[in-house]
């Protein structure tokens, strides 16, 4: 595979004791204590009204997550291509689905049914931002966040334009949650450009390799590496962090697929 090099303007973070990416850093670190709290989402102020009380916890994050990278970027745009890649999507409505076709009364509301495709946060995102460039939504399992960024760095490359990438995770209910246990909403999200500028943060040049990925020695940072498909990213946020506050670049193996990760060389701007 060719390597693909670019550079991180903006970062986007939310998770259980993770309240954004400016206040995690110091967390990634190691400077900050990791203390375990619930995630807590914010309002998605920007939709209308009908499709504020509508939006699912996955839509939610992903403005959260979006809009912070956004902002550090200074790209509120709105021609920016977008790349959205999860796990598993949102499994409150995917829970709900299954209970109404398991009842007598299998009618399945309109706003349930087209909350249930995959996409469902592309189209959310775009009438929020106004943004009307195209979008790629993905899913590889544990390995969507790899998948994504794969996504996002080659079509930066190739087509010489900005991306944003979105990658989130939420929970099912109970019986889902036995078989598929994530235990609460994780999400991030990455503004990728081209060439430098003045808010870039790293560039960083993206490889795959066989070698075993990167863990965290920080048993609660490795619990959230481990459990959340899309905090498979915290290595890299990790490297971000220490090569900005240390001035050196820094390497770090991502978990993709099962014989297949991803090489990250992350060089501070």
């Amino acid at each position: 595979m060719t390597v693909l090099t670019a550079y991180i303007s903006g970062i986007g973070l939310l998770g259980p004791g993770l309240s954004s990416w400016a206040a995690s850093s110091a967390i990634l670190k190691g400077t900050q204590p990791y203390e375990a709290n619930k995630t807590i989402i914010p309002a998605p102020e920007l939709l209308p009204a009908a499709e504020r009380r509508r939006a699912s916890n996955i839509v939610k994050l992903s403005l959260a997550t979006s809009l912070e990278a956004l902002a550090t970027a200074d790209m509120l745009t709105t021609d920016l291509p977008s790349v959205f890649s999860f796990s598993n999507g949102d499994g409150l409505n995917c829970h709900s689905i299954c209970e109404c076709l398991a009842s007598e009364d299998r009618e399945i509301s309109p706003t349930r049914f087209h909350n249930s495709v995959h996409n469902a946060v592309a189209g959310y995102w775009s009438i929020a931002t106004k943004n009307m460039a195209t979008s790629s939504v993905l899913c590889a399992y544990d390995g969507s966040f790899g998948a994504g960024l794969l996504d996002a760095m080659t079509q930066v490359v190739v087509d010489d334009t900005a991306c944003i990438l979105m990658t989130s995770d939420t929970p099912y209910p109970e019986p889902m949650h036995s078989k598929r246990p994530i235990p609460d909403n994780f999400g991030m999200a990455l503004v990728i450009t081209p060439q430098i500028t003045a808010q870039s943060i790293a560039k960083i040049s993206v490889d795959v390799t066989q070698e075993a990925a990167d863990i965290f020695s920080d048993p609660l940072l490795e619990s959230l590496r481990s459990h959340y498909p899309s905090g498979r990213s915290l290595p890299l946020l990790q490297a971000i962090a220490f090569a900005q506050s240390q001035a050196q670049s820094k390497r770090v193996i991502i978990d993709y697929l099962e014989d297949l990760r991803l090489l990250v060389e992350v060089t501070p701007c």
